[in-house]
């Protein structure tokens, strides 16, 4: 039976016969139906009085064709996202960066952009994960970055400050010399309009400052605090103060020890410098290198710094020396009988024998060589340098070490009376003393070059003023076990006073040069070397001896 079309127009109802071309045999498919077959078999029995608005052989090809195409389109672009991808992951670490990028610059799917969102949020719950392990080490490294950063912004409010208190000098010398240039003119022309005009322009200026100055205060006051405080807690100041003076301690006990530690000789020769240091040095520095430490964080430090500070060495010396040796003997004895007999006598001999020496020396480098080998900076110089002209301004931490405060005393004008000077050896000290009056105080030094300490001053003048002398370099205990005693009533010029306590060691402590006796005064290494009266309270309370050099 021939297969009909219908359709519905405008026109009457017509029939139309099907293109010859369109028959074919029938597939038993046809009768044999599956779901789509039958599905299509029914719609073509019972459409009727229906436009016919299935898509034409061609249409469904060019559909396919189309779709083929669309797939490909999508692949490809998939393909180059993951390329693009891969070449921002290589070079950006950022990855939701590089994919932000890719999704703008090529317009992804919802699929594809769904993809890639599961991958990143992956990767960001991997990291999340690896920062949670790490915590401690990132806090580790967060508070040596804060270090860093207060270091760095302490040597830059140094350095600011310093230029600009070199520029303020500059621009004030210039100014005043122009303006002394200008008044001077106006007043040998107008000396009495001059200086009402100075006086109208000195009280402006004032004002002036005072407005400045506040502002100043206002914008700057913090940052350079921050650089002139030792900004470490006051307890661990002192604490790490504590413990450096505690390898002090450690050192002398190794002094004190050595007959112990090198048994069997004759003599025991030293050659000490004094141990001690300066508290505002170490502050200073610890400050520069660490900020606000702690005494567990600079343990090793000290450490470190003590032992370049201080150094033991033993030299063995042996001597032939000569003794008086009495032995006994027998003889034969004549008698006038004409018998003989023997007696015992005895007689000296002079016998060489060994005598050993062990000559044990201490060296204080002192604690400002051991900085000034430490290689700092130039800003952390200049930074150490404000530090201890300021004393961190927390001079009231060691206030009471008379060896690190600066302090002229009270006879900067003093001259030793003329009577005095007439004594040859003590003139010739004197000469040699004054020559160093003014010098800083120097822990361990013996020299003009070191600088001095106590010990080293008198030990100085001693061996250099051109009396014969030379007793070495001695500490204050040293120097005192090398002179006589002598009773306050005997003393004179040129005689050696001593004093116990100014800090923790073992007998004599601090030696001076008496000078006038009268008025008891001395010259010593204070902080500077001055003359200074012994009679005060706290040299009376420290007194220990007097000592005549032999």
């Amino acid at each position: 039976m021939a297969k009909w079309i219908y359709t519905r127009t405008n026109k009457s109802k017509s029939t139309i016969k099907p293109d010859p071309k369109d028959m074919r045999k029938k597939a038993y498919g046809d009768k044999l139906h599956n779901e789509s077959s039958k599905k299509k078999h029914y719609g073509e029995k019972f459409r009727t009085k229906k436009a016919d608005n299935r898509l034409t052989k061609e249409e469904l090809q060019k559909k396919k064709r189309l779709k083929t195409q669309g797939r490909k389109k999508i692949a490809a672009e998939a393909a180059i996202q993951s390329k693009v991808r891969s070449v921002a992951s290589s070079q950006n670490k950022d990855d939701s960066t590089a994919y932000d990028a890719i999704d703008l610059g090529y317009g992804a799917t919802s699929i594809v952009v769904n993809k890639i969102k599961q991958a990143v949020y992956s990767k960001f719950h991997k990291r999340h994960n690896e920062k949670i392990d790490n915590e401690n080490k990132k806090k580790t490294m967060q508070k040596e970055m804060q270090r860093k950063k207060n270091q760095k912004k302490s040597r830059e409010t140094a350095k600011e400050a310093n230029q600009v208190r070199k520029k303020a000098i500059e621009k004030v010398e210039d100014i005043v010399g122009k303006i002394g240039e200008f008044f001077a003119n106006a007043i040998k022309e107008h000396p009495i309009i001059t200086i009402i005009v100075l006086l109208i322009l000195l009280l402006i200026a004032l004002l002036s400052g005072i407005f400045t100055s506040c502002g100043a205060i206002g914008g700057g006051t913090q940052t350079i605090t921050v650089a002139t405080t030792f900004t470490a807690k006051d307890e661990d100041i002192k604490g790490v103060e504590a413990d450096y003076k505690n390898l002090e301690k450690g050192v002398r006990e190794k002094i004190d020890n050595i007959p112990n530690d090198y048994p069997g000789y004759d003599e025991y020769q030293y050659e000490l410098d004094e141990i001690g240091h300066n508290p505002y040095e170490l502050a200073a520095l610890l400050t520069v290198l660490y900020e606000n430490y702690t005494r567990e964080e600079v343990l090793d430090k000290l450490k470190e710094l003590c032992k370049k500070q201080y150094k033991i060495t033993t030299h063995e010396i042996v001597e032939t020396r000569y003794r008086q040796e009495t032995r006994t003997g027998t003889r034969t004895v004549h008698n006038d009988d004409g018998t003989t007999s023997s007696e015992s006598y005895s007689y000296t001999v002079t016998v060489p024998y060994n005598y050993y020496i062990l000559k044990v020396k201490l060296s204080n480098k002192t604690l400002e060589s051991v900085i000034e080998g430490l290689s700092l900076t130039d800003d952390q110089k200049e930074r150490y340098n404000i530090l201890l002209m300021t004393y961190g301004n927390k001079k009231y931490l060691f206030e009471d070490d008379t060896y690190s405060v600066s302090n002229p005393g009270d006879y900067p004008d003093y001259r030793v009376p003329g009577e005095y000077l007439t004594d040859e050896q003590f003139g010739r000290m004197m000469n040699e003393a004054k020559k160093y009056l003014g010098r800083a105080y120097v822990w361990g030094g013996s020299s003009p070059s070191t600088g001095f300490d106590c010990s080293g001053f008198v030990s100085w003048v001693i061996n250099h003023s051109g009396n014969g002398w030379n007793l070495g370099r001695q500490t204050a205990e040293g120097l005192k076990n090398s002179t006589a005693r002598v009773s306050e009533a005997d003393v004179k010029p040129g005689d050696l006073i001593f004093f116990k306590g100014t800090y923790k060691t073992n007998g004599a402590s601090h030696v001076g040069i008496v000078v006038d006796p009268v008025n008891k005064i001395m010259i010593h290494c204070g902080n500077p070397i001055q003359y200074a009266s012994y009679d005060s309270s706290y040299w009376r309370n420290h007194f220990y001896c007097y000592g005549r050099i032999n």
